[in-house]
């Protein structure tokens, strides 16, 4: 199943870390304060944001943005809040990034896990095979995506998201809110952002080069590295095995 809207989402997109001919991709941001400024209206273009190999899958900027406001939506609408925390299997795929994304919309915190945590998360999402290994009580909610749910309480991420309206989050959002909780530890917008905004720029990714995310999205190095700079510098995201 490919439920990828996008008609670029079956191209072949190589290796290299140069643009394709023809791809227009948003200007580095030098100082962003907060996760949601990266995917504001005026940075959907047509290049490309995230490419999954394993899955051959693709999502130009323009597509990218447009979803994490159908995931931030849809876990609106499911009592994520300001602070609440949303555990996401941390799979190589397009939907956790997604998710991470959209819940910092909300002012949401995302834990990258294969375990439940004690902090009880409002939202589990996880990939379909999965749904039976989760079991949340009474006002928590579980997002599948793959194949369709087996239980009528269980949230169907390609029907949901796909249908949701794209309208941004009337959400405040500051830089110091939580964003990721790795453990005990919680890491803020501004954490995350710091090397975007205070590291040299000829360490950042180029607009239009190809970052190899490497490693667990359980490790925050490699959401910061992986995740968050290449969308910050106008960069492809890319997802492997």
């Amino acid at each position: 199943m490919n439920p990828d809207p996008d008609p670029e989402g079956s191209s072949d997109l190589g290796s290299t870390g140069e643009s394709n001919a023809g791809e227009e991709y948003p200007p580095p941001l030098s100082d962003p304060e907060t996760v949601g400024e990266l995917v504001a209206r005026d940075r959907r273009t047509s290049g490309v944001a995230l490419r999954a190999e394993n899955v051959d899958r693709t999502y130009s900027y323009h597509n990218f943005v447009t979803t994490t406001y159908k995931i931030g939506n849809v876990l609106r609408h499911l009592g994520v809040r300001r602070g609440t925390e949303v555990l996401v299997v941390p799979d190589p795929l397009p939907e956790p990034v997604l998710t991470f994304y959209g819940a910092a919309q909300l002012g949401a915190v995302t834990r990258f896990s294969d375990t439940l945590a004690s902090t009880d998360p409002r939202v589990v999402v996880a990939p379909a095979d999965r749904e039976a290994a989760v079991d949340l009580p009474p006002g928590h909610h579980l997002v599948v995506y793959g194949d369709p749910p087996t239980a009528a309480t269980t949230t169907h991420w390609e029907t949901e998201v796909w249908s949701e309206n794209p309208a941004v989050h009337p959400t405040s959002v500051g830089g110091t809110d939580p964003l990721l909780a790795v453990g005990d530890r919680t890491h803020s917008h501004v954490d995350a952002l710091s090397k975007v905004s205070g590291g040299e720029a000829s360490e950042r990714p180029e607009a239009g080069e190809r970052v190899a995310v490497q490693g667990s999205f359980e490790d925050p190095d490699v959401v910061i590295d992986g995740l968050v700079e290449p969308i910050a510098a106008g960069a492809t995201i890319t997802l492997t095995e």
